[in-house]
């Protein structure tokens, strides 16, 4: 919308990409902010933070407004830059905060259904929120109409609008306890002994996160950039709401591969299915690339979209639904939330590296309006989908369902056999000592 309404002052600026990428930044900040502090202070107190971060800085950035007043474009793209990035904090937040407690709490689930109610509760909702969010932005171009004076209402409506889920949760997370896990586990009450857990955890922590830098390197790219290829194969007299309409369709593909991924997981255990659907992910790109002069044209927009989707439904039954859960069950409880937080940031400065790179890509190839300008980030993502599924399958460990546990377990023996007290662990040991 604001290429629309602000075509020099954004549109032909840094500004098209500061505002597009600067919430991953943010957020980069919030998964290692809250991942110290989820492990170290509290998962529910971190959780009720970031909530409160995202419901302020959400209303903030729908009233995003210069200095110099209306007439101050670059004075209020500057603002809605900030505030972009402060939503991304909280943003941050939620990931090692609530996804960690998250999986935490599945161990009280019947066993054989951990996996898929975590995913549920995680990455399904994530992809619900792409579908929610391009068909708001459509039905608010239909209502409000696509001069640009008209869309000035629909973009800061629709950012205003972004409060009330965080906001719907409030009250929630007001009353959440903290799992039963966390105090049991944490070691929120002494020193990190962090070179041992460097030396036990770290390989591991390579791997989960270089899987989900490249996950997040072409996912958000694509996703960032689905609308502009869809409007650039409709033609650029195209109206706008078709355009979000189009992005509600490719994005309804993640839906299906997540709710199915969710179910696999359980199955077949969360290391097979990243790595059996990633790989199937990259064949399905190789394929969509090579028929890009094909579908690069506005009779088959049909086409485009339906392998289009289909390459990102895989990618959701793969990785985009096993990665986050392998993150927080591959490490003892002690330290989920920071190295749950740390691979997430990983990701995220996948996703902020590729909305930079994928452009250079096309115009290396070629630039955006040729074929092989639009064939040359597809071979490249198709590529990284191989070589992760190559990293899934030899260097992940596999993942039962009472993993959880078994890995406190595990951590538990390695302190004790390098001569750490465990019994400085757990959220009871100052009351403990006082009775004593």
């Amino acid at each position: 919308m604001l290429k629309r309404i602000y075509p020099k002052q954004y549109g032909s600026s840094s500004a098209v990409s500061n505002v597009s990428a600067i919430a991953f930044a943010g957020t980069v900040l919030g998964q290692l902010a809250f991942g110290y502090t989820s492990d170290h202070w509290s998962r529910k107190n971190s959780l009720l933070v970031s909530t409160i971060i995202l419901i302020l800085f959400a209303i903030l950035g729908a009233a995003s407004w210069g200095a110099g007043g209306a007439e101050d474009v670059y004075g209020m793209l500057a603002a809605l830059t900030a505030y972009r990035f402060l939503v991304g904090v909280g943003i941050g937040g939620e990931y090692p905060a609530g996804s960690v407690a998250c999986a935490e709490s599945t161990g009280e689930l019947k066993e054989g259904h951990r996996n898929r109610w975590f995913i549920m509760f995680t990455d399904f909702q994530i992809d619900f929120g792409f579908v929610v969010s391009a068909l708001v932005a459509m039905i608010l171009v239909l209502i409000t109409g696509e001069e640009p004076s008209q869309l000035n209402t629909a973009w800061r409506v629709g950012l205003g609008l972004g409060a009330i889920p965080p906001l719907s949760l409030l009250y929630l997370r007001v009353k959440l306890k903290e799992p039963e896990e966390f105090n049991r586990e944490t070691m929120k009450h002494t020193r990190t002994p962090w070179l041992l857990v460097i030396k036990f955890y770290g390989p591991r922590l390579f791997i989960v996160s270089l899987i989900w830098f490249i996950y997040d390197f072409s996912s958000y790219s694509f996703t960032l950039y689905s609308s502009d290829w869809i409007a650039t194969i409709l033609g650029n007299d195209t109206a706008l709401w078709k355009s979000f309409g189009f992005s509600v369709v490719v994005n309804l593909f993640y839906l299906p591969g997540s709710l199915a991924g969710a179910f696999i997981s359980d199955w077949i255990g969360p290391k097979a299915c990243l790595a059996y659907f990633v790989f199937a992910q990259g064949i399905v790109g190789f394929l969509m690339a090579g028929l890009y002069p094909i579908l690069d044209t506005p009779k088959n927009v049909g086409g485009f979209i339906v392998i289009f989707g289909v390459f990102l439904a895989l990618g959701e039954v793969g990785p985009g639904d096993n990665i986050g859960l392998i993150a927080s069950k591959t490490c003892s409880t002690a330290i989920r939330g920071q190295y749950y937080g740390f691979a997430a940031a990983v990701g995220k400065i996948g996703a902020f590296v590729g909305t930079y790179v994928f452009p250079l890509i096309q115009a290396s190839a070629g630039g955006e309006g040729t074929t092989f300008g639009g064939q040359a980030p597809v071979y490249t993502s198709s590529a990284l989908c191989i070589f992760s599924a190559f990293l899934a399958f030899f260097f992940l460990p596999t993942i039962n369902q009472d993993t959880i546990t078994a890995e406190d377990l595990r951590f538990r023996e390695y302190l004790e056999a390098h001569g750490w007290d465990t019994r400085q662990m757990g959220i009871k040991k100052l009351d403990s000592e006082i009775e004593h």
